[in-house]
């Protein structure tokens, strides 16, 4: 597949339809009023001409009538582009609720990627057609920028914080994916492809992967990592229980809430210091330099693996609360120990 944008390209993605539709609107406005101008300039030009050094024009005031006209229209066609515009940029900024989701880590100078299943790509991704496919995307070092041109997606990779962008292909076939910024001497060579592929030939890839998905890996690396000796997912009540914390609101020392996404998650692994949740002391280490960015998507694999399906009775240090009701004023759920134990 070429990577160039060419005039009406037979679109690959359900984005990339709607941003060329806008370009071509763009075009269309801008040589009609390019031609409209440079017309109307040739015709004054010779219909207005001075034909002898004495003459002199006459002063005219245009009407009211003239000037609405010429200032109303093109205020239209702004606002006609800036909805428009704006109509795709929600769009593309909120992936489907119903998307895949697939982690990617940016590092100098390539890309690793993986499935909630447990396949793992470096510089290659494997998707479906016809299903959105939502990207959670991190950095080790530096800014990247994950580009599919055919797809007419970009978006930046920033170290330390969670970006998303989300697309869906409608057609199988092998299409570029670059690094879109500038991110060292090997920034060229930090390329790959992206593979689109009918469902039943991506169901078959997927299952020549390895066995055990993120979440599991992420368990094996929750024990490894002697996490359990303090975050049991049974109630002890000495350490916060991680059953439910995915999504829920987390009550902090100090006063304020924050949601327990993925950021969150990452934050308080990390920098565990940051956010300490109400009523606990901030005693738990970091794991800054311990754990890799590919390790950290496990673990909150792993911990979203921990809710409970809705209406499922939980407990969160207190009594027994659904799952999918908020926890009693007494009991904070799901709450994560951001520098707690």
């Amino acid at each position: 597949m070429g990577t160039q944008l060419r005039f009406m390209p037979e679109q690959a993605s359900t984005i990339a339809a709607d941003v060329d539709h806008l370009l071509y609107f763009f075009l269309a406005v801008s040589i009609f009023f390019t031609l409209l101008i440079f017309g109307a300039i040739f015709y004054f030009a010779i219909r207005y001409r001075r034909r002898s050094p004495n003459e002199l024009p006459a002063a005219e005031h245009t009407g009211l009538a003239l000037e609405i006209v010429w200032s109303v229209i093109p205020f239209g066609l702004t606002m006609i582009m800036f909805g428009w515009g704006a109509s795709i940029f929600f769009k593309e900024s909120r992936p489907p609720d119903n998307a895949m989701q697939i982690y990617v880590v940016g590092k100098q100078w390539m890309w690793k990627l993986q499935h909630m299943e447990g396949q793992r790509e470096i510089n290659e991704l494997h998707i479906p057609i016809n299903r959105p496919v939502r990207l959670t995307m991190t950095s080790e070092d530096v800014i990247h920028s994950f580009f599919v041109p055919d797809f007419r997606t970009k978006q930046d990779v920033v170290p330390g914080r969670y970006t998303t962008t989300w697309f869906e292909a409608t057609k199988p076939g092998k299409y570029h994916l670059f690094c879109a910024e500038y991110c060292g001497t090997k920034h060229s060579g930090m390329i790959g492809w992206v593979y689109a592929m009918e469902p039943q030939d991506y169901a078959e890839w997927l299952a020549g992967g390895p066995t055990g998905s993120m979440a599991d890996a992420g368990a094996r690396l929750f024990d490894d990592l002697a996490c359990g000796n303090c975050h049991k997912t049974d109630t002890n009540g000495r350490c916060p229980n991680l059953v439910g914390v995915f999504g829920s609101t987390v009550r902090l020392a100090g006063g304020g809430t924050v949601r327990a996404d993925e950021a969150y998650i990452r934050e308080s692994i990390l920098d565990p210091d940051a956010k300490v949740v109400e009523g606990y002391q901030p005693l738990m280490p970091t794991f800054q330099g311990q754990i890799t960015e590919e390790g950290v998507v496990q673990l909150i694999e792993y911990i979203k693996s921990l809710s409970p399906k809705p209406g499922t009775l939980i407990q969160q240090n207190g009594p027994l609360v659904p799952s999918s009701e908020p926890a009693a004023a007494g009991a904070s759920p799901g709450q994560l120990p951001s520098g707690n134990q």
